[in-house]
């Protein structure tokens, strides 16, 4: 079964480490060079050079160049791991067996976008990994494997992106042999199920000190590393924020939201709408002043 591979973030290149690692005969791989617009880019070059594996760069998968590429490559299959433009016509129909995606949600429900940022903003306590075959829509084609993981208010964008890669390292071992051999069955989804997330956008960083103290802590978890954190204004600078608590103490009613109420070893502790929140870890260091406002 001859394998062409699309990806560009580190999951890709975890993922690719595995299908090799399991027998896969990958013929070639289409990635690009790095971009702003991915957070966890990584470069799978040097994989592809170490096992000899063709390679080609691009922007646009569904472009001609880069279908004649991977058409030339004559691949049974492709997974496509960990690139966020859709699948379109001459590219979907290309692969006799199809296109393999992977969505880090409990398909079909939360297909869309950002599923592990909005899961963690939302409060999920409960998410999962779904590997599918394409089909003309979003994340909506049957199912090959799915496993579920546990959300605690402990974890992080840091701590879930690890847990992904541990379910994929567990999935593909299972799900590469049935493909090799033709004995995998997938299932179809359950349209009426489902629901879709939006792309996020810059606003949906920022703090808005008015939120509850559960909601902006959800927030920093979700934005924390790889990705580009949450963020608010203090003396015309903006501050990103990578990790943040509760502030445990009681808080007086009668104080604004915003309001610096405590700096200690140039920790502060904000004002929100039912508490205060500590940040933890931020950048760049900036001297708080007790007292004063943020945003």
């Amino acid at each position: 079964m001859r394998i062409a591979y699309i990806g560009l973030v580190d999951f890709s290149y975890h993922c690719l480490g595995e299908v090799l690692k399991n027998g896969g005969d990958v013929a070639g791989i289409v990635t690009s060079k790095e971009t702003a617009a991915n957070s966890d880019y990584c470069d799978l070059t040097p994989l592809a050079r170490h096992h000899a594996i063709p390679i080609h760069y691009c922007r646009n998968v569904n472009d001609q160049e880069t279908v004649a590429w991977i058409r030339e490559k004559r691949p049974d299959i492709i997974f496509c791991w960990g690139w966020s433009q859709l699948i379109k016509g001459a590219l979907l129909s290309l692969p006799p067996m199809g296109i393999v995606g992977v969505h880090p949600a409990l398909l079909p429900q939360n297909r869309g976008r950002h599923p592990l940022i909005w899961a963690l903003v939302l409060g999920l306590d409960e998410s999962g990994l779904t590997f599918f075959f394409m089909d003309e829509g979003a994340d909506s084609g049957p199912i090959l494997s799915q496993r579920r993981f546990g959300i605690t208010h402990r974890d992080t964008a840091t701590t879930l992106y690890e847990r992904i890669k541990e379910l994929a390292t567990i999935q593909i071992a299972g799900f590469l042999p049935q493909l090799i051999a033709r004995t995998h069955e997938p299932v179809r989804q359950d349209h009426g199920k489902a629901n879709y997330w939006r792309k996020r956008t810059a606003k949906d960083g920022v703090i808005d000190w008015r939120m509850n103290a559960e909601s902006i802590v959800n927030l920093v978890r979700a934005l924390t590393r790889p990705y580009p954190g949450a963020q608010f204004d203090y003396r015309e600078q903006s501050v990103t924020v990578w990790q943040a608590c509760r502030y445990e103490r009681d808080v007086p009613r009668n104080i604004e939201p915003g309001k610096i109420i405590a700096v200690s070893d140039n920790i502060p502790v904000v004002k929100c709408h039912d508490g205060a929140i500590v940040l933890v870890r931020y950048e760049p260091h900036i001297d708080f002043t007790e007292g004063e406002y943020i945003g």
